[in-house]
């Protein structure tokens, strides 16, 4: 029987100590289909997390938005989406035939999520179909509960971005509780093909993401990963390929922020201590990236955190920033 989860990952979980019994548990719960209830929590969601990967091995994550229904599930190995990123996402150009795709059906207000990773299976003037390959759950850890709202928004033109954020950016990282994350296990610079494209989701109390500079003066992000459910699907795949895409958006705007990032795990040491909850920490050194206003049509209510997070609030009451 095939592995549940490529090397990576089983380095990881090793480290970690639960290899073994993460072998027999990823076979029972990660599928070749969308069982019913996945079916229909992607078809009532107004917007769908996408993670693909460019040319030179690039991830990108992006998010699609869309009156409910707007994804559909014909059958339990096919999802189409009727929608496409905007022209000026870089995730547009990386949507073609057999193209592999990391799929996230995220419901911030009832905190579900579901992983799907495939290919594209047709692509039109109006959306793309995409083949299931892979399908599981998520915990709802550090998701923060908000609901949606609709609104009219003038998206501007995209504004590309160095290795160094422009202050607008770097505040909406700084005030963030939530991002997403695009990764690919095993890119091939060139080809643009990869196996296991993913994206998924991580959150925090606002800030938990802390902002500093490498050596050559990009900015660097320090990510905590907090305990979770041992997959290591994201830092696994980061352990076999360093290459990640980052997403921030601006629950009152609207607002996206693309990155590319080349990355570093943190297994051990005194720098995990200094972030709160951390069981591991994920440096990432910004190579450049996007700043697209308005790009959502949607805005988001007041966040209701996690109750995983309240331990971490506490820990934290009275205490001085981290590094």
């Amino acid at each position: 029987m095939e592995a549940a989860f490529h090397p990576g990952e089983v380095a990881l979980q090793r480290f970690a100590g639960v290899d073994q019994r993460l072998d027999a548990i990823g076979r029972t719960v990660i599928r070749d289909h969308m069982p019913g209830q996945h079916r229909e929590l992607f078809e009532k969601l107004p917007t769908l997390l996408l993670g693909a990967i460019d040319q030179q091995g690039q991830p990108w994550a992006t998010m699609l938005a869309g009156a409910p229904g707007f994804i559909r599930t014909p059958d339990a190995k096919t999802l189409q989406v009727a929608a496409l990123p905007a022209a000026d996402d870089p995730v547009a150009p990386l949507l073609a035939e057999c193209a592999p795709l990391g799929l996230l059906g995220l419901q911030p207000q009832t905190r579900r999520r579901n992983r799907m990773n495939g290919r594209v299976a047709s692509i039109g003037p109006a959306g793309f179909a995409v083949a299931v390959q892979q399908s599981f759950g998520n915990c709802p850890k550090y998701i923060q509960a908000r609901e949606p709202e609709w609104v009219a928004r003038t998206p501007a033109r995209a504004q590309a971005i160095g290795a160094r954020l422009p202050e607008v950016a770097r505040a909406l990282v700084e005030r963030a509780d939530t991002l997403f994350i695009a990764s690919a296990s095993a890119a091939r610079i060139g080809s643009g093909r990869a196996e296991g494209v993913d994206v998924s989701h991580r959150g925090g109390l606002p800030g938990f993401v802390k902002l500093g500079e490498s050596e050559d003066g990009a900015t660097l992000l320090t990510i905590p990963d907090y305990l979770g459910n041992f997959f290591f699907n994201t830092l696994g795949n980061l352990r076999a390929w360093p290459r990640a895409g980052l997403l921030f958006s601006d629950p009152d705007s609207g607002d996206v922020l693309q990155l590319a990032v080349e990355t570093a795990i943190v297994l051990d040491g005194d720098d995990i201590t200094r972030h709160s909850g951390a069981q591991r920490l994920l440096r990432a050194r910004v190579l450049g990236g996007w700043w697209r206003p308005s790009a959502l049509p949607l805005r988001w209510s007041n966040a209701q955190f996690s109750p995983h997070l309240a331990a971490m609030a506490t820990a934290v009451q009275g205490k001085p920033e981290h590094d």
